[in-house]
């Protein structure tokens, strides 16, 4: 299905001119090389363009990013393999670079021969083509002696980046004219590819797997690039090395009865997908690649948008008003086919997939794929953003945040686990019920990080299990802000041990190094008997310096009077659950604003 999905938007992305024209690759670009008419270097210019991006942590950050340029299509090829206009820094220069020094020689003389091979086929190839672009770059095909330019300064100048960058070559003085643009090279270029096509078709012919018809076949399938965590030099999603994995005396890809047009087709497409911002997004070592059967943008933008939870870096500036629209609207029952239509400019029937890949070696490793209509997707993100919300303001809140709270703030190499991560992925698209794993890592880390604050986004994810729970099993469900009348004796005891909190803070001030947050919180959540009438002790010397006790004492009696009496002896993992829903409740409510809440000397929400 994924293959067939990736061919049909193939066809889509041609009509629209997105796609790079067959015969040729789009190259990520670093350098232009400049020429003199003699075929000497006048310069090496840097070509790169600034990328703004969010981190996980919902910063911006600046970064420079190749240009994609279109040249003849590269090979892809193991070995020696040079390509017509080369971009490849050993097969240009005949150098490689290292600890500071440029060198010709190494033991296998792997960079001779490809600068040899690289000369030999660009020469042929020009012959009878004239121009001051293609007779500059002849030059330095024919004058380049490696040996001679081990203090070239251009290149020494650009240090590391020397063998990990591409280059294109231009004319000095005149930058607008380029090597890989020239129209007489392209036409010869665009003669060889039509006829090396026409020299392939007497290759092994079958019935291909996705179209039915007979083709054909695609020995070895072109390189998945952009996956994080896959190779540099691209990962494969079809291939057979071992003679373990063919059958019926066929060897490498023709066991996949995948056709040659085929091939091309869904490689070129998820390269495509691998390289545009509103369709992949990298979370947790995994990466997630989503596209709508469609020409228009919006579907994606949104998706993109639900993702980051960052709406101001998207192409549809309005994503996030349509989102918090869908919310209000999931608020009030279903979301209709119609107002979808209307609020997000999105066909409701469009077909949407979204897919997640995990490199594994040189292959990719599929880990979920969803396929749905649009406007079923778009029903179960705006429940899923609703069950997620606590508190009396609507903000979204995006996958990439979740997981970024389920890591611990003191580790630099902690990830989630993709199968977690592909859960998540399914019970936000399909509307299920989330992971109990989920709800088992969000509260460890309250549980844990005593030091860090109950964050809203924690908080929200916890009450979003166990409403969804609840909801399965007809049970009541817990609201957005906080509910007084609530007599769930584990959200009762959170309730009360946030106002414990704030006593002990306005009696011996916010600068006390440990509060009893950072001592019994994590007991007080598992077994409340054993501490709640230790702090209740401890109280009555806080009431002594609190500036209103009256308040406290009264607040106190109400929370408890909630109780059947006695303190639970242990929390269950779902009443934990509930104990920091009542907690992070109870103390947002200290800071919102109250016409009669003399108590307080506040003049700002605070998030704890």
């Amino acid at each position: 299905m994924l293959i067939q999905a990736l061919c049909e938007y193939h066809d889509i992305l041609a009509q629209s001119g997105k796609l790079v024209p067959d015969g040729y690759s789009a190259v990520p670009i670093h350098y232009c090389i400049s020429l003199r008419a003699d075929g000497s270097i006048a310069g090496i210019y840097n070509c790169e363009t600034i990328e703004t991006s969010i981190d996980k942590k919902g910063k911006q950050k600046q970064k420079f990013v190749p240009t994609e340029m279109t040249l003849p299509k590269r090979t892809q090829k193991p070995g020696i393999d040079a390509n017509i206009a080369e971009h490849r820094p050993l097969y240009l220069f005949g150098l490689q670079y290292d600890d500071g020094k440029l060198s010709a020689q190494d033991r296998t003389q792997k960079a001779k021969k490809s600068h040899a091979a690289y000369v030999e086929k660009n020469l042929i190839f020009l012959e009878g083509l004239d121009s001051p672009m293609i007779s500059a770059y002849r030059a330095f095909l024919t004058y380049w002696q490696a040996e001679h330019e081990l203090e070239n300064p251009f290149l020494l100048e650009l240090g590391k980046k020397y063998n990990t960058s591409g280059y294109i070559f231009s004319l000095e003085g005149h930058p607008e004219i380029m090597l890989h643009t020239e129209p007489a090279l392209l036409a010869k270029w665009e003669s060889l590819y039509k006829s090396q096509q026409e020299q392939t078709e007497d290759t092994q012919k079958m019935q291909c797997a996705v179209t039915g018809e007979e083709a054909p076949i695609a020995r070895i399938h072109e390189k998945i690039k952009g996956v994080l965590g896959g190779l540099a030099t691209g990962t494969v999603l079809i291939s057979y090395k071992n003679s373990a994995e063919t059958s019926y005396g066929k060897e490498q890809s023709y066991n996949s009865n995948i056709s040659e047009t085929v091939m091309q087709k869904y490689t070129s497409t998820l390269n495509y997908l691998l390289k545009a911002k509103n369709h992949h997004i990298f979370l947790e070592g995994m990466t997630l690649v989503f596209w709508s059967m469609t020409k228009q943008s919006e579907a994606d933008d949104m998706m993109s948008a639900f993702l980051y939870a960052n709406y101001d870096q998207m192409d549809a500036s309005q994503t996030g008003e349509m989102l918090q629209k869908l919310m209000e609207q999931a608020q009030k029952g279903s979301i209709l086919p119609e107002k979808i239509a209307s609020t997000c400019n999105i066909d409701p029937n469009v077909d949407f997939y979204i897919v997640g890949f995990l490199p594994n070696t040189s292959r990719l490793s599929l880990k979920f794929l969803y396929h749905k209509k649009y406007g079923e997707i778009l029903q179960h993100i705006a429940e899923h953003q609703n069950d997620l919300q606590i508190g009396k303001t609507l903000r979204p809140i995006g996958i990439s945040q979740i997981l970024y709270t389920l890591l611990p703030p003191t580790s630099k190499n902690a990830t989630v686990p993709p199968a977690l991560t592909a859960k998540i992925m399914e019970s936000v698209l399909y509307g299920t019920p989330y992971p109990i794993s989920l709800l088992s890592h969000m509260v460890k880390r309250v549980k844990t990080d005593t030091d860090v604050s109950v964050s809203r986004i924690r908080a929200g994810v916890i009450r979003g299990c166990i409403n969804r729970y609840a909801r399965r099993n007809q049970k009541e469900e817990f609201q957005m802000c906080l509910d007084e009348q609530n007599t769930n004796q584990a959200y009762v005891c959170g309730r009360l041990f946030a106002v414990l909190e704030k006593l002990q803070k306005d009696a011996l001030g916010n600068g006390i190094n440990r509060t009893i947050k950072d001592a019994y919180f994590a007991s007080a959540a598992s077994k409340p008997a054993l501490v709640f009438p230790k702090m209740l002790k401890l109280a009555q010397h806080h009431l002594n310096k609190a500036k209103n006790p009256v308040y406290y004492n009264k607040c106190m009696g109400e929370i408890i009077a909630l109780l059947d009496g006695k303190f639970p002896d242990t929390l269950s993992l779902m009443e934990q659950g509930k104990f920091i829903i009542g907690y992070y409740q109870q103390y947002e409510s200290f800071f919102e604003k109250k016409e009669n809440a003399q108590h307080l000397d506040m003049t700002q929400e605070t998030e704890i």
